[in-house]
């Protein structure tokens, strides 16, 4: 399937939470584009060539960035599946879902990204009549097993020189970041992280740090 993932807001950093499910995307053999509103027009093309949208919302303004998104995307192509996931899609959900998204993915996106564009193309695990229904589901995944951490696929995103850069004297000085874990062990009232994850975490495997860090 064509897949395309967009970002809209990251704290002007590359969106690693689109290269992240890109590169397991690709692997299961879709094809994917990406789109970061932060420094890219929004393109009504890429939505018509794409089979499915899945949006990035990892933030509060991220989240509510990605509605209106989420509404362009219903405007232009009203049937056309939509998915948001990340930390703050499970927050809106009884608004959003089957309005303007058909489903919400928390936690460990990129197995449940898998399914849900796997059930659409009709090679998911759920049987036929689901998979055929997987167009208007309106199911909520808080998905928090260890699954396989690919190296991100940042080859689809703009390049580092168009994001934030670090300050140092005089000098500016490209900067990007990757992540190793997922998840916290502490219940801080004020952060996203625990309302989801419950003090559990899911470290990243150090041969796949060590590629993204690479391909910066």
């Amino acid at each position: 399937m064509r897949v395309l993932l967009v970002s809209t807001y990251e704290l002007g950093h590359q969106p690693l939470h689109v290269a992240s499910p890109a590169a397991a995307l690709e692997r299961a053999g879709h094809r994917v584009s990406a789109l970061d509103l932060s420094v890219e027009q929004w393109d009504p093309q890429l939505i018509d060539d794409a089979d499915a949208v899945a949006v990035s919302v990892p933030m509060h303004t991220a989240m509510r960035l990605a509605l209106e998104a989420a509404g362009l995307v219903r405007e232009q192509r009203p049937g056309l599946p939509v998915c948001l996931y990340g930390l703050y899609a499970g927050t809106s959900h009884d608004t959003v879902v089957g309005t303007l998204a058909d489903r919400v993915i928390s936690g460990e996106y990129e197995p449940a990204l898998l399914e849900w564009v796997g059930s659409l193309d009709g090679h998911g695990s759920t049987d036929g009549a689901d998979a055929a229904a997987g167009r208007n589901s309106s199911e909520q995944i808080v998905h928090l097993g260890r699954g396989r951490f690919d190296v991100p696929a940042r080859h689809l995103l703009p390049p580092l020189e168009r994001y934030a850069r670090l300050s140092d004297g005089d000098e500016e000085r490209l900067v990007g970041y990757v992540e190793a874990s997922h998840g916290c062990t502490f219940s801080c009232r004020h952060c996203p992280v625990p309302t989801v994850y419950g003090g559990r975490i899911r470290i990243v495997d150090i041969d796949t740090i060590l590629a993204d860090i690479d391909q910066l």
